[in-house]
């Protein structure tokens, strides 16, 4: 494979032609989460519980398995075939490093990763290296295995150090594999919340300062050892705010930001469809996406944008995806046209977002029904944004109210949804914990084989509409 690079605003092989990266993540895999993966509360949570009722042996097997299982070279042979040449791994920096041992790098971790890159290699298929979560937790939510709200990466120099260190040491190993295209160095950052979440999205002040001096440094530590991948900056707040991002000096940046629309997220019965009184559409889909800041400040400082997340509401077994998956090709439409770069969420999950998702008869799916079940009432992973069952929904507004008795200053919808965040998808996800683990307390090592072989691709469904849909274009992406 050659090694890309940016000249003149666009991403280029050696021979300096235009290469257009359009692919998927692989979320789930090196950075579980829980509505990929099917338990509730954070990865790190579940480990700790994991090994402390299965034993450490028995729960690292666990672990291992669902991993082997979820992405291997069988996956990589699928993508390629449908026409990905770009792959976007989202990675825990605990496979690489542990608390308790800082600077002490584990070869388990890259061993994984570096299986990885050689599949990626052998079929032809770039890769993003994406931290998704940082030591201190560079956002408040569950995707930075973050069971606390809070955030501390940004304000304490012992989380940057070894932030950076962790960066320099991937660089170091892999500064001679061309598969790598870009080193993505902080997964939706949110510079200034380190209590947590608090105010409405328009009141939330970015720390431009700290943002832009700890991507200056990780710049630095990274070039120490490898000038010549290219780094992906992405927006503050989640990776939307690229106002006062600074327009990097180093020519080999690109810029990532995330796109997530409600037209892609809520369940459709039709598409287009009017929403709030605007009709969405391709053109309103397009319109939308040159407005973002990423966009716009991309365009202005003449730096290339991938957009590294966006996907839509995906339940292959509701049979109910068709205007769904219209509304997410005109997206890609809408990249593709601008000559932007994307990677969407996520490849594959327990029957959520993925492309390909675990049949819903699977002996894993039955294996978890009973925290499914409780998960299905209690809505732990997205009732704080997309509403709770009449039963919870009842208690979550009442007690909203009460407190916004005491704080009239506090605008309610968004005490309630930051409430219900910490007090469902914190507190209660980490409690339900328990229920995933039962589930496979007395299972011999043969047994929850068994049960996670069920991630394998070769068990796993698809949407036939959807795969022939991304393969065309996947197609169009390359003209």
């Amino acid at each position: 494979m050659e090694f890309l690079s940016i000249r003149n605003g666009k991403i280029v092989n050696s021979q300096g032609i235009p290469v257009h990266l359009h692919g998927v993540n692989v979320g789930g895999w090196m950075n579980m989460e829980n509505f990929i993966d099917g338990y509730s509360g954070s990865e790190s949570a579940l480990r700790a519980s994991m090994a402390r009722e299965l034993g450490a042996e028995k729960a690292a097997f666990f672990f291992d398995r669902l991993l082997d299982y979820f992405f291997a070279e069988a996956d990589v042979k699928f993508l390629h075939e449908s026409g990905v040449n770009l792959l976007r791994l989202p990675l825990n920096y605990r496979h690489f490093e542990k608390d308790e041992a800082p600077y002490e790098y584990l070869e388990a971790g890259f061993k994984r990763l570096d299986e990885a890159l050689g599949w990626c290699e052998k079929y032809g298929v770039y890769v993003l290296l994406d931290l998704h979560s940082l030591p201190g937790w560079q956002n408040c939510d569950w995707h930075c295995d973050n069971s606390s709200r809070i955030n501390q990466f940004w304000g304490q120099k012992v989380f940057q150090d070894r932030f950076y260190a962790l960066w320099k040491e991937i660089a170091r190993r892999y500064r001679g594999r061309a598969v790598v295209a870009a080193y993505d160095i902080i997964n939706e950052p949110l510079s200034n919340a380190p209590f947590g979440r608090f105010v409405r999205d328009d009141q939330y002040q970015a720390d431009w300062e700290n943002f832009n001096r700890i991507n200056r440094e990780t710049i630095q530590a990274i070039r120490s050892v490898d000038d010549a991948h290219i780094i992906m900056l992405e927006g503050d707040y989640y990776s939307v705010l690229f106002d006062k991002i600074d327009r990097p000096s180093d020519p080999n940046v690109l810029f990532s930001n995330h796109n997530y629309i409600g037209v892609g997220t809520s369940a459709l019965e039709t598409y287009p469809i009017e929403i709030d009184g605007v009709l969405w559409d391709a053109e309103q889909i397009r319109q939308q996406f040159i407005e973002t800041e990423g966009y716009r400040v991309a365009q202005k400082d003449q730096v290339p944008l991938l957009v590294s997340e966006f996907g839509f509401n995906n339940s292959h077994a509701s049979g109910k995806t068709g205007a769904q998956i219209q509304a997410f090709a005109d997206q890609i439409r809408a990249y593709n046209s601008t000559g932007v770069h994307w990677a969407f969420w996520t490849y594959k999950d327990i029957g959520s977002m993925g492309w390909l998702q675990l049949n819903p008869d699977s002996p894993y799916l039955r294996a978890i029904a009973p925290l499914l079940e409780a998960k299905d009432v209690l809505r732990t992973d997205f009732g704080w944004l997309g509403g709770f069952s009449p039963e919870v929904e009842e208690h979550i507004d009442a007690l909203s109210r009460i407190i916004g008795r005491y704080l009239p200053e506090v605008d309610p919808a968004t005490n309630k949804r930051y409430f219900a965040q910490a007090a469902m998808s914190t507190y209660t996800a980490d409690q339900l914990q328990w229920r995933y683990v039962t589930s496979f307390i007395g299972k011999t090592e043969s047994q929850i084989d068994e049960i996670l072989q069920s991630f394998k691709l070769e068990n796993c469904i698809h949407n036939y509409e959807l795969d022939r849909l991304l393969t065309e274009l996947f197609r169009a992406s390359v003209r």
